[in-house]
């Protein structure tokens, strides 16, 4: 997960004492590169690269199709963009109190963050809410697999929340569209698996982002939707290269679906803009939160 403490373990087995103690590590490097000090990140890098070799996929598997990556914006119908206001409203004014008393604000941005994405993707997921509020992203998804099936494709739908997959599971039960799932609860992974990769087998497989993102391969499909931007875009990548991999011989088309005017598309371009940063720092929600200023935090719930 390039989490850089890692790095300091691995070379601590191969060449004790190169990269120093834990703790002058932590100082000389972790911190600053968390605080985004660019010199930290070179000095790091030049510290270790005459003892890595790095080959990326498209050096080493160059027979593979190509790859297309989209960002599908999604705009909120009136009332969802309604509750999505209400929701920003309240995690706006209870992120710049915790960020007035100077601690413990890390989770209750987390908080907040989590409640703004449920709402982009189907107000559903919010505790209390109405059962049948409307959500774009499902109704683009469901427009989107009708297209695919018709069209002879296969496709995987990833999402970080297992709920979000169950209120897929009824739209595609509705269009008579058969699929097979993949989740931290099931028991029979290989079976499953086999039964997607089979010519005859269902052409979706909705999966969660943590228990189907690594070690499988999928390459009966040739599409990859991801239903909610995650926070290191490698893990996305990860994800994605369930089916764009050796034995894959089609075209393969990414989709994020984005929803429009919202916090989803404030961490898409503050992830750009910090995306060589996250490849060496940040590995998981906290790391990618607390490499943020204040004021970057703040932008996140202004006009988001």
């Amino acid at each position: 997960e390039n989490h850089l403490e890692e790095l300091w373990s691995l070379f601590r087995y191969l060449m004790p004492g190169w990269l120093g103690p834990r703790q002058t590590f932590r100082d000389r490097f972790v911190r600053p590169i968390e605080a985004g000090d660019p010199k930290a990140r070179v000095a790091l890098r030049n510290r270790v690269r005459p003892y890595v070799l790095r080959r990326r996929k498209r050096q080493v598997a160059t027979d593979l199709p190509p790859l297309t990556e989209i960002v599908e914006r999604c705009p909120l119908p009136a009332r969802q963009r309604e509750v999505y206001e209400t929701v920003r409203a309240v995690a706006r004014s209870d992120v710049q109190a915790a960020l007035s008393r100077g601690r413990g604000w890390q989770m209750q941005v987390l908080e907040a963050l989590l409640r703004m994405r449920q709402a982009c993707c189907d107000p559903g997921l919010l505790p209390g809410a109405a059962p049948d509020l409307p959500a774009a992203k499902l109704d683009r998804l469901e427009e989107m697999v009708v297209d695919l099936v018709v069209e002879g494709h296969k496709a995987l739908i990833f999402s970080q929340w297992t709920s979000l997959l169950n209120r897929v599971e009824p739209r595609l039960k509705q269009l008579g569209i058969p699929w097979v799932r993949l989740d931290g609860s099931t028991r029979d992974r290989q079976a499953v698996i086999d039964a997607f990769q089979s010519d005859d087998g269902p052409p979706v497989f909705l999966l969660s982002l943590k228990a189907g993102g690594t070690g499988l391969t999928l390459t009966a499909a040739d599409y990859v939707i991801h239903l909610d931007p995650w926070w290191n875009p490698a893990v996305e990548q990860q994800a994605t290269d369930r089916a764009h991999r050796i034995g894959q011989d089609r075209p393969v088309v990414s989709v994020r679906l984005v929803a429009e005017d919202t916090v989803e598309e404030r961490i898409l371009a503050l992830q750009e803009s910090k995306r060589d940063l996250a490849r060496v720092a940040v590995g998981d929600e906290g790391g990618f939160v607390n490499g943020l200023s204040a004021d970057e935090l703040k932008a996140l719930f202004e006009a988001a």
